[in-house]
């Protein structure tokens, strides 16, 4: 009984730091808080009931599965926003087995918080971003692509991805990842017109 207390506890806890401490002061999605707590807590609590057998254990996993496909397949996630959904399942069903012995699950629910706070932290890798970018020019050399980007984004480009290229319509959208300099123009501030005025001199350079 002393574990069950303990864990539920825990779980709250943990929950709450992880949604409302860290995800949501970091990426702001409301609707989102709404879904990892509940999940938590659901996950938790049908755990919590099937763990006396063997049965109702292998059950509560199977719940696991099928509320992680749904969800998965229900609305378009991020990769953090991802990460987070399956941390917050992941610790509702620590606390809802309960292991021996008494401080397992809330050592490791806090173990799970601090790795999600550090491995989101807004100073790892500050200044590496992606987008996808569409280009009104085809660029079929990768170097081309590269010296046309890092001009456009002013940043030093780490990575692309072609992800079409249309040389009939003159176009090429592009997955980049690429590390921004001091004055990065990412999103509105590379607008259409900028982008043609800065394509048509690459044309009239090749």
């Amino acid at each position: 009984m002393l574990n069950l207390w303990l864990a539920a506890a825990a779980d709250i806890a943990a929950i709450s730091i992880l949604v409302f401490a860290v995800y949501f002061r970091r990426h702001f999605r409301r609707d989102l808080v709404l879904a990892y707590v509940s999940l938590n807590v659901g996950i938790m609590a049908v755990t919590m009931l099937l763990s006396g057998n063997d049965a109702g254990l292998g059950l509560g996993l199977g719940l696991f599965g099928i509320l992680s496909i749904i969800r998965l397949r229900s609305d378009t996630l991020t990769q953090e926003e991802v990460a987070y959904y399956f941390m917050s399942l992941a610790i509702g069903l620590i606390n809802g087995l309960h292991p021996d012995p008494f401080w397992f699950s809330p050592a490791v629910s806090a173990a799970l918080v601090i790795v999600m706070f550090f491995a989101d932290h807004p100073r790892f890798a500050a200044g590496t971003r992606r987008q996808t970018v569409t280009l009104d020019a085809a660029y079929p050399v990768e170097q081309q692509l590269h010296a046309a980007l890092g001009v456009l984004l002013n940043a030093r480009i780490l990575r692309t991805v072609v992800l079409e290229l249309d040389t009939v319509r003159d176009l090429t959208v592009v997955d980049v990842r690429f590390r921004c300099a001091p004055f990065c123009a990412v999103g509105p501030a590379a607008g259409p017109r900028s982008t043609r005025l800065l394509f048509e001199r690459e044309r009239i350079k090749r």
